[in-house]
């Protein structure tokens, strides 16, 4: 695994040229994490490639008018783990044990 430190200006299109250039060689997005650092943006890649496949990357990503900075390591065990998929927010955001929540209402039956 690798970890791939992608500085950029924030421009109209420039996130999606990064995150495309993953794509376009099929490689999988284990996560992604975008954003703001001081004058510009940064995205962090987490993802499984071949040494050629990294050149590759680099030199489309340099090729981007908007980036400014690669830089990549190699992932740390422990990293990975905290990098964990979270479960979607809609469903621990109002749990059924939460003292908020109340089940929706029945809708009255017609007089006859």
């Amino acid at each position: 695994m690798q970890v791939f430190h992608v500085h950029y200006r924030n421009s109209q299109g420039a996130l999606m040229r990064i995150l495309n250039a993953v794509s376009r060689r099929g490689l999988d997005l284990t996560s992604v994490h975008a954003e703001y650092a001081g004058q510009e943006y940064a995205v962090t890649l987490l993802l499984e490639a071949s040494p050629k496949q990294i050149g590759q990357l680099y030199r489309e990503w340099y090729g981007i008018v908007d980036v400014t900075d690669v830089r990549s390591s190699a992932a740390v065990r422990n990293q990975e783990a905290e990098w964990a998929p979270h479960p979607p927010a809609s469903t621990s955001f109002f749990p059924q044990t939460s003292p908020l929540w109340r089940p929706p209402p029945t809708p009255a039956r017609p007089l006859r």
